[in-house]
């Protein structure tokens, strides 16, 4: 089997199997944007690149978006977004398809959370900043920093389906103006954050992957993200751009 070497920032040294751990089905959690059990507000104006539902909670959660009903009544539509938005108290069939969307959610954060044998255990202290991510799971202790770049790297042979998960008993906290970088053929929809915490991506930082969010996820003033935000409680946007992977 292929083997990728990660080089920590510390001078560690560890390998991995190239392909990382199985991949985290999302069921009908992932044909969203975002998703949210207890709300999704935007100062605008965000621009969001799929579908965003809410529930079991009224599209009333759903604020800042000016949203128009369709005229089925089943979704609405907002300049903000490249897609649909639904809510539990839209029109039949709506509420019967947000219930197990909402279920595929929690069980993919379940998921996530449960994988044993991480590949790198407390790596960095939970400072992600400069470092190169090989594929593999990764389990934090603690919460997850990101004070400065850092590099998700793919093996390139196999780079487009490799994976990783990254499990913390904490928050992700992404310093502003920060970006993630994918190289090797890292691809975002192959990439989970399971955040028993909360979410925070400050002003400009550029974030990618799926993020779980046991609580709430929050983007800052020109924050951006190519992956998708499932949250258990609020998300909240300000002026930031969302767009779901291409696969």
């Amino acid at each position: 089997m292929t083997k990728f070497v990660l080089i920590a920032a510390l001078g560690a040294i560890a390998s991995v199997s190239a392909e990382g751990p199985p991949a985290v089905s999302l069921g009908k959690a992932g044909t969203y944007a975002i998703l949210s059990k207890a709300g999704i507000s935007t100062v605008p104006t965000s621009v969001i690149t799929g579908d965003i539902g809410v529930s079991p909670i009224a599209f009333t959660a759903i604020t800042g978006f000016s949203l128009v009903a369709d005229s089925t009544d089943t979704f609405a539509t907002s300049t903000q977004v490249t897609g649909k938005v639904y809510a539990a108290n839209y029109a039949p069939p709506t509420p019967a398809t947000l219930t197990p969307t909402i279920g595929d959610m929690e069980i993919a954060y379940t998921d996530a959370a449960g994988r044993p044998t991480p590949d790198f255990l407390n790596l960095g202290s939970g400072n992600l900043g400069g470092q190169t991510l090989a594929p593999g799971l990764y389990k934090f202790g603690s919460s997850v920093n990101i004070r400065t770049d850092c590099t998700i790297e793919g093996t390139n042979e196999t780079g487009s389906t490799d994976t990783w998960i990254f499990q913390m008993s904490g928050d992700l906290v992404m310093a502003a103006n920060k970006e993630v970088i994918l190289t090797g053929g890292a691809k975002a929809s192959n990439i989970v954050w399971q955040v028993a915490g909360s979410v925070e991506v400050e002003a400009g930082a550029h974030m990618e992957g799926i993020l779980l969010v046991k609580t709430e996820a929050h983007f800052r003033t020109g924050s951006s993200l190519t992956g998708r935000i499932l949250a258990q409680t609020a998300v909240t946007l300000q002026s930031s751009t969302v767009t779901q992977p291409s696969d």
